[in-house]
């Protein structure tokens, strides 16, 4: 087993080492698909969640052991750059790697984040009175892509935001799949929204403003993230996309 532990948290290591023992008897389930997130609390009261990545498959085992980085590592070191880079994020605690020869399961270990809604509640395609919010995500995103951070799976449960302290603050999570230190230019970048849900207003109002945040011209941002965005759903039929 090799844990990694952020120096901010040393005084968590013993706790952190018993979080394979202790993950499927403690704490809230608050996600569960292929991987699992628990709500817990560490033995300071701190609120943190964990993530366990399942077990791979035996050749993708053999891949993330010997040629590729394990996914909670990948996030956590993400996680930090981000941070590095004045890019919101949920504080990382630390990730663990268990098994011998080959990796097993793994568990990324993070602050609860305090901001409360994701960008599912667009879905419904209302943005009517969340204007602001679609342009202070924009320039966020804008930051993001000027530090070349890059996310691949930029969806709606992947970008968390609260109203706090009199503006709009965003973190985005899920951080395994992500590119650093790769220029974002205007195509990539506008195609960035295409995963999320919405009518096409919502893309054409995020695409403005990043454009204008980024000094880009709003005109072809927008032709490109709205080609991106039918390009993606066309292929995954959904309830609120609508084919204008």
């Amino acid at each position: 087993m090799k844990i990694v532990v952020n120096s901010a948290y040393e005084s968590l290591s013993k706790w952190i080492e018993s979080v394979p023992a202790l993950f499927s008897r403690s704490g809230e389930v608050i996600y569960d698909a292929r991987n699992q997130i628990r709500l817990m609390r560490a033995p300071d009261d701190t609120e943190v969640c964990v993530k366990r990545f399942h077990t791979p498959r035996f050749f993708n085992r053999i891949g993330y052991t010997f040629f590729r980085e394990p996914k909670a590592k990948r996030a956590y070191e993400n996680a930090m750059y981000l941070l590095s880079q004045g890019i919101a994020t949920p504080i990382p605690i630390g990730y663990i790697l268990c098994g011998e020869g080959l990796l097993k399961e793994s568990y990324l270990i993070t602050l609860k984040s305090t901001l409360h809604r994701n960008f599912y509640e667009f879905g419904d395609g209302n943005i009517t009175g969340k204007e602001d919010i679609l342009l202070s995500f924009a320039r966020y995103t804008a930051k993001a892509h000027e530090a070349q951070i890059y996310h691949l799976d930029y969806s709606p449960g992947n970008i968390l935001f609260d109203h706090i302290d009199g503006k709009w603050q965003f973190e985005m999570i899920d951080l395994n799949r992500m590119e650093t230190h790769s220029r974002v230019d205007l195509t990539k970048g506008s195609s960035n929204f295409a995963r999320l849900w919405g009518k096409e207003e919502l893309h054409r109002i995020i695409a403005t403003e990043y454009a204008h945040t980024r000094g880009f011209d709003p005109a072809r941002c927008i032709d490109i993230a709205v080609h991106a965005r039918e390009h993606f759903w066309r292929k995954r039929p959904h309830s609120f996309f609508v084919y204008e």
